[in-house]
């Protein structure tokens, strides 16, 4: 009774005992693995470690021992870094909410959130401190630049709040200690290579910078003995190059080209003869020494990144030997290492990896089959790991399935064949270029209105021929970012259609408008005729790649203009007001200050360029930046036209020359682009076990039936239509660090090498700045 209230019969127990027994037997199998894998989990965690530094160039001494290993990956693990992140701009963006705050919040909820930053950085410190050995930590500059920056914030935090009790009023000095924290913990190795770029440019450049001083006094006092003299007013009737240092700022903008021509136009008009004193000016100031500034930048920046990758390469693949030499054995006369544990190996390090991939990198690392991986071949494993596999499943058409005479009837054939083809491709790039051209003339006439509408229909026809032709899930997989694009967008404006037609919206925008803003969307597709160019596919190239390294660059120029801004607050708050346009205020026409009465700052308006609060400030820092009227935006007497002038150095003639040098060596890079010797074994590997794929094959319906295995290797479609699918996919290591490392030492050198002269000393740690 039990068995039929069960719904069990005899042969469904004993399948069930059978069932029962089976997954014992495998759990006590996996028990036995489990144990062995915990026997040598230690050398395997180790030598994973020293695998995941090399494969993304950290650089990070760290002790050996089973608890510290495990320490050292949770350091490393994606969560902590993120939280570290976190804090560090929270902690920065506290200067929005303190005063002089742009959103006042209490000086209790502030600072509470100040300390809680500051135990988390002292956290990730102690943390830091238990995976390095003593005397390194110790002796490592970031560690103590972290520790006395929290010691500094505590203090200065302490003794504002005792005098805030009091009612005295003090200045937050610590506060622009705030980015030493960006800086110097060990994630942001990139920004201290930055400034270790800059640190290393400054001799050269100061050289540079002295001579254009020079020529920049020189011209000076000639030009207060031409001009001097002559009486000569301005536009706004105030004398004309009578004071010196008032004709060196002058001519200091001029060299930015902000104030041209109207500082030569009193002159000029006194006579056109003058005019040539300006030009040599700007000849040989302008054009001459600002190209001298970003050659000399350029040449130093070059020199220098080239000989700190260098060292890494010497530092990955030296990991790369002590990782080999934990798990190597003898085969022979020759140390190799197993198979077995290659894999385990390659679980630990790339776990998300799948079966074949792992299967293709290890056919590459033991070409001839030996069972065993040799240690030339075991040290490029961290190059295979960086180049990006795409492993991707084959599946038939669900419509196949479900009506497979419809479906392969000669009518659906010719139909697919009508999609896949080129002309389906350059038909709707022609579209959404007359799309644009329709949205761009009046809307109000009533046949370009409807046309909207047939665009959309056309669209919507577009995605259901493509889902049709395309197996969905393949169609719609996570790297088919342009696919994902166009479906969004048309399934936006038809619900923005629905909805505006349904509800009959009475706002500001109408349904037409709002089509118009879904559709122009549209034309950003049309960046793949320009990536089917070659010439433009390089610079579509190097745009990827420098994205990362320009996000190191934010975070430089946010280091600066952070330093900056709170300098600027302390210096400058309050000295300028902003008022509405029908305020009544005592000196609203004047910003607040009746020192400006009169000055073109106020009748130009300029009030809102103030340094009342870290928004406002970051604003007037990027209007420098950009270095066009920024000359109007200034007021106030000689110190603070120092401050600007030091800024404008900063962050002008430095950094954003050291960003183009980035640039320019991006390009250098991409233009003389080769495979690499690990790109090129993969994809011959590829091609050897022919798991490659033709774009006519793909058409061929039997495909599915010649395949033996369900699973290929290959890159997923650019476009639609191709007529060679690529085979890889480099995610990470087409950067122009990793291809510099490639004119670095060759492999047989680093093997070669003893410990001592492959690990050079200076970079047995990530230095602080």
């Amino acid at each position: 009774q039990r068995r039929d209230r069960a719904g069990l019969g005899p042969r469904a127990q004993a399948a069930s005992s059978f069932s029962r027994a089976a997954s014992r037997r495998r759990w006590r199998r996996c028990w036995r693995q489990r144990r062995k894998r915990r026997r040598a989990r230690p050398e395997l965690l180790l030598a994973a470690a020293f695998v995941s530094d090399a494969q993304y160039n950290r650089n990070i001494p760290f002790k050996t021992s089973p608890q510290a290993v495990r320490l050292y990956y949770l350091y490393n693990h994606w969560i902590m870094r993120t939280v570290t992140y976190f804090f560090i701009f929270l902690n920065l963006s506290l200067a929005v909410f303190e005063e002089p705050a742009v959103y006042p919040l209490p000086f209790l909820a502030t600072s509470l959130v100040e300390v809680l930053c500051l135990l988390v950085f002292f956290g990730r410190l102690t943390h830091f401190a238990k995976i390095t050995p003593r005397n390194v930590f110790w002796k490592d500059t970031k560690n103590i630049c972290i520790m006395v920056a929290i010691l500094l914030s505590l203090t200065d935090l302490a003794i504002y709040g005792a005098l805030r009790i009091y009612n005295i009023k003090s200045i937050r000095w610590s506060r622009i200690a705030r980015p030493i924290f960006l800086i110097n913990f060990a994630e942001s190795r990139q920004i201290r290579r930055a400034f270790r770029s800059i640190r290393n440019t400054l001799p050269e450049i100061t050289y540079v910078f002295l001579l254009f001083m020079f020529s920049l006094l020189m011209f000076s006092l000639m030009a207060l003995k031409l001009f001097g003299e002559r009486n000569l007013q301005t536009a706004e009737g105030l004398p004309y190059f009578r004071n010196y240092l008032e004709i060196v700022f002058d001519l200091y903008v001029l060299v930015t080209t902000a104030n041209s021509p109207d500082v030569m136009m009193p002159a000029f008009d006194f006579s056109s003869w003058y005019a040539l004193f300006f030009i040599a000016f700007v000849i040989v100031n302008t054009y001459i020494f600002m190209s001298l500034f970003l050659a000399v930048v350029y040449n130093n920046y070059k020199k220098h990144l080239k000989n700190e990758i260098r060292q890494l390469a010497y530092m990955k693949h030296r990991k790369m030997i002590e990782a080999f030499n934990l798990l190597k054995e003898e085969e022979g006369a020759q140390p190799v290492v197993r198979e077995a544990r290659w894999k385990q190996l390659v679980k630990l390090v790339a776990p998300d990896i799948s079966n074949s991939h792992r299967e293709l990198l290890l056919r590459i690392s033991d070409d001839e089959q030996k069972g065993f991986i040799d240690k030339k071949s075991f040290v490029q494993l961290a190059d295979l790991l960086n180049i990006q596999v795409i492993t991707l499943k084959i599946r038939s058409h669900p419509l196949g399935q479900w009506m497979p005479r419809v479906y392969k009837s000669s009518v659906s054939q010719f139909l697919r064949s009508m999609v896949r083809h080129r002309g389906f491709v350059w038909t709707y790039d022609a579209i959404i270029l007359i799309n644009a051209i329709f949205i761009a003339l009046d809307e109000e006439t009533p046949y370009i209105s409807y046309a909207e509408w047939v665009f959309l229909a056309l669209y919507i026809i577009e995605i259901l021929l493509k889902v049709y032709t395309y197996e969905p899930r393949v169609f719609f997989g996570k790297n088919q970012f342009w696919n994902w694009f166009d479906t969004l967008i048309i399934f936006a404006a038809l619900t923005a259609t629905i909805l505006n037609t349904t509800l009959k919206s009475t706002t500001q925008y109408n349904s037409q408008q709002i089509l118009d803003i879904v559709f122009i969307l549209r034309v950003l597709r049309l960046i793949r005729i320009v990536d089917s160019i070659q010439r433009f596919r390089v610079i579509m190239n190097t745009l990827i790649n420098i994205v990362p390294t320009m996000l190191t660059f934010g975070g430089l120029t946010l280091v600066v203009y952070c330093i900056f801004a709170i300098i600027g607050m302390e210096l400058f708050h309050g000295k300028i007001q902003f008022f509405p346009a029908n305020s009544n205020a005592p000196y609203a026409l004047e910003c607040g200050n009746p020192a400006l009465k009169d000055s073109l700052f106020a009748r130009g308006k300029y009030c809102k360029n103030n340094f009342n609060n870290f928004a406002s400030s970051f604003i007037v820092l990027m209007e420098l930046t950009v270095v066009n009227q920024w000359h109007d935006i200034l007021c106030g007497g000689r110190p603070a036209k120092l401050y600007f002038i030091a800024f404008h150095i900063v962050m002008v003639i430095i950094i954003v020359n050291i960003f183009v040098s980035f640039i320019l060596e991006a390009f250098f890079v991409e233009y003389s682009l080769e495979k690499s010797e690990v790109e090129t074994a993969i994809e011959r590997k590829i091609q050897e076990l022919g798991m490659g794929v033709q774009e006519d094959v793909l058409q061929d319906e039997q495909l599915l039936d010649n395949m033996e295995s369900g699973y290929f290797v290959s890159l997923l479609e650019k476009q639609e239509r191709m007529l060679t699918v690529p085979l890889l996919l480099p995610s990470g290591y087409r950067t122009v660090d990793a291809l510099l490392q490639h004119e670095g030492p060759s492999l047989e050198e680093i093997l070669n090498l003893p410990p001592a002269a492959a690990c050079p000393t200076h970079l047995t740690s990530e230095r602080a700045v």
